[in-house]
């Protein structure tokens, strides 16, 4: 697994929210940096694949937090 450089709390957030707060991080990660996003909005399961295939990041998969999704996303470069 990749080393997790920041983590972004979207939790609470609905959609677009969490998507467009990742869009924010990323820009001011250097490329190859890992983001980890904390969401439990049920839309990010399919946005933030998408997002990533959209916007040439690596969409590295999710896992269950518990009562949240993680997801890992690589800034593509």
């Amino acid at each position: 697994m990749s080393e997790i450089e920041e983590t972004l709390d979207a939790i609470g957030l609905l959609c677009p929210l969490p998507v467009l707060k990742a869009r924010k991080r990323l820009k001011s990660l250097q490329p190859g940096a890992v983001l980890q996003v904390l969401a439990d909005d049920p839309a990010a399961v399919v946005d933030m694949p998408h997002f990533c295939h959209e916007a040439g990041h690596e969409y590295l998969g999710q896992k269950d937090g518990g009562t949240h999704q993680v997801y890992l996303i690589r800034k593509g470069g």
